[in-house]
């Protein structure tokens, strides 16, 4: 036999050493994509393809991911399931940026001397077991720029014909006590019909001074284009539209006015007087939901005249809705959809509890509200947008006079 004049695994080791970054990105991909697949093909109890009789499940498709290494950044196709999902734990690590901002905000914790029982248990349901100083500043300056980038980013996909505005109120520990801070959000339909995060900022308080400077900084980054603002009806908010956004309709939030219009309600009166608003709600034109308005008032006049006074004091924010178009009044006549959104920021929140300072409140807060806004654009339409499109035309009524020329 004769002795060979090549040594293979040198062989193989000279021209891998050789070879250009593009060949070795190409071998790492192909390497990576091959395992990827066979891996998805045991979930699936049968190989792609093929019929078996002990098939589990379907491969429906690729989501793509970068990958950095040191030959350079891989596109890995990652295979999708039609039931389940699959995820290469072994490649990849599956770190949201919100879950990275909650580690970054219990270190601070410890950093800042406000460690307690509490936070321990926090950190161990969370899996993590040191944080040094210089993770948690890495970590944090990647949140912040990112964070920083968002909330201040142009809004040039607008026009934003409808928007929404809340307030949350947080607990964060200033000056060796805790305090209430209010975070305000505000939500708005671009012009593709996608709701958009439009900003965040943490105020003191919620007074006009705050919302004013929030609604400034929106329009001075390019908010344009408004037609209808929902939101509660605290009077700082309401001038704060009124001063930065003209020609902009109010609308008041039906469930926030519900709640009010039962304060100054008696108690026994509640049930029916709540079944005759709802009653307002459910009519199937414009005209419709004045006409049951009117009557509600009048029914409520004899027995409780200040429900009724409150009422008609009302009824112009109430009923702005009814100046769109139908197929889009459960979007826009309450902040519903923006309660959802607040519940998930407080899902995220109530784990921390006291946050250590505003900026540990601004780095969670902010993380969770950019990977909503991620959602969003990658989800489907809010809005379609042959309805935002007849939502911006405004309805001009001439009068004509008939001239009649004389000899």
């Amino acid at each position: 036999m004769a002795i060979p004049s090549i040594d293979p695994a040198r062989f193989l080791h000279d021209h891998l050493a050789a070879a250009s970054p593009d060949l070795l990105r190409s071998l790492l991909t192909t390497f990576i994509d091959t395992l990827m697949s066979a891996e998805a093909d045991a979930i699936c109890g049968a190989q792609y393809g093929s019929s078996s009789p002990d098939r589990v499940n379907i491969r429906n498709g690729y989501r793509h991911r970068d990958f950095d290494t040191r030959a350079g950044t891989l596109d890995v196709a990652i295979p999708k399931l039609r039931q389940g999902s699959y995820f290469p734990d072994w490649l990849l690590e599956r770190r949201k940026r919100a879950e990275a901002a909650l580690t970054s905000v219990v270190a601070t914790c410890y950093l800042l001397g406000v460690s307690t029982r509490r936070m321990d248990k926090l950190v161990e349901s969370l899996g993590i077991t040191r944080l040094s100083k210089s993770q948690v500043s890495v970590m944090a300056r990647d949140l912040d720029e990112h964070v920083t980038s968002f909330r201040t980013r142009p809004l040039d996909q607008g026009p934003y014909t409808f928007v929404a505005a809340d307030a949350l109120v947080l607990k964060v520990r200033e000056g060796g006590r805790v305090v209430n801070v209010h975070a305000l959000v505000a939500v708005g339909v671009n012009a593709d019909g996608h709701r958009e995060i439009l900003g965040l900022q943490v105020t003191s308080a919620e007074d006009g001074a705050g919302w004013l400077a929030f609604f400034r900084d929106l329009t001075a980054r390019g908010l344009s284009g408004v037609r209808l603002v929902t939101s509660d009806a605290h009077r700082g908010l309401i001038d704060a539209i009124g001063a930065t956004l003209p020609g902009a309709t109010w609308q008041r939030c039906r469930t926030h006015y519900a709640a009010n219009l039962m304060s100054a309600t008696p108690k026994a009166s509640w049930p029916w007087v709540k079944t005759l608003l709802h009653s307002v709600y459910d009519q199937p034109d414009a005209a419709s939901v004045h006409a049951q308005y009117d009557r509600l008032i009048d029914t409520v006049a004899g027995k409780l005249p200040a429900v009724a006074d409150h009422l008609e004091a009302a009824r112009d924010d109430v009923l702005a809705f009814t100046g769109f178009p139908k197929e889009i009044w459960r979007q826009i006549w309450s902040n519903n959809p923006q309660e959802r959104l607040n519940r998930e920021i407080r899902r995220r929140t109530d784990v921390v509890g006291i946050f250590p300072d505003r900026h540990a409140l601004i780095r969670l807060v902010g993380a969770v509200l950019a990977e909503q806004h991620d959602e969003w654009t990658e989800g489907r339409r809010y809005l379609g947008l042959d309805i935002l499109a007849k939502s911006r035309l405004t309805l001009i009524t001439t009068e004509t006079k008939e001239t009649t020329d004389t000899p």
